[in-house]
């Protein structure tokens, strides 16, 4: 019995719309106008990745919060763990952007890293 689903695809700003499906091991995928997009549907069925963003705390800076992102996707299925693993975060100035701010967080082998140079002020 062969699953089928219907997916966005993110990985460039077409947005095709993929249709997959999966038979046994064979994933066939159509709909895509790329390369990126047949890659994207296949890791969708079998892993699927996602780039988490949000905000640290930081001391001594102009603003309260630091962006920050994983350096690469995590498995979707540990977002949750990688958000709670930086709700205790706390950063102090200065920060250059691209810096490690967690290493491996939350055990994924995935490095967390600041979005925005932050200076000290005062």
């Amino acid at each position: 019995m062969s699953q089928e689903y219907e997916v966005l695809c993110i990985r460039c700003p077409k947005g095709c719309r993929l249709r997959i499906t999966v038979e046994g091991n064979a994933v066939h995928v159509v709909g895509f106008a790329c390369l990126e997009g047949k890659r994207f549907g296949e890791e969708e069925v079998r892993n699927p990745r996602r780039i988490v963003t949000t905000t640290v705390r930081i001391l001594n800076a102009r603003y309260p919060r630091l962006p920050v992102r994983t350096a690469e996707p995590v498995p979707k299925d540990r977002i949750r763990d990688v958000i709670d693993a930086l709700k205790g975060v706390v950063v102090e100035t200065p920060v250059r952007r691209g810096q490690v701010i967690v290493k491996d967080v939350a055990g994924t082998g995935v490095d967390v890293i600041a979005e925005r140079d932050m200076e000290a002020v005062g």
